[in-house]
């Protein structure tokens, strides 16, 4: 069973994209905003996508506040995990934030918040699983 990662600050949030997830396309699901541990699940191979929030309220590394670009690009940077699709998940959808927040990442694709259609939010993050 392939394993998505949530990285997200907000709950409810997490909550909602987990069930989505489960129920509509049967992929197991881990959270956490943790970056040591966003890390090392990535550099373990513990989560075949992740989901990547990009405003992240609270977390820290090595103690300086990151947000989900900066993680992205520290994923991207590591060879052991710049292969790990990385999905930006925002709920700033500016014109031309989808461009910037991707070139400044690297990530592998965005989504806007607040997720409306439940299948095309699915079929965006099975079209990034690596095949097995």
């Amino acid at each position: 069973m392939k394993t998505v990662l949530i990285v997200e600050d907000d709950v409810a949030n997490a909550l909602v994209f987990s069930k989505i997830l489960t129920n509509r396309g049967g992929l197991a699901v881990k959270h956490t905003e943790n970056v040591e541990e966003v890390i090392r699940i990535a550099k373990a191979r513990e989560a075949d996508v992740i989901l990547m929030d990009v405003s992240l309220a609270r977390s820290v590394y090595q103690g300086k506040p990151v947000d989900g670009i900066k993680i992205t690009q520290m994923l991207k940077e590591d060879p052991k995990t710049a292969s790990l699709p990385v999905i930006l998940v925002t709920a700033h959808a500016m014109e031309g934030d989808r461009e910037s927040f991707l070139r400044q990442s690297g990530a592998d694709g965005y989504i806007s918040k607040p997720v409306v259609d439940h299948q095309a939010f699915v079929d965006q993050i099975m079209a990034l699983l690596p095949e097995t």
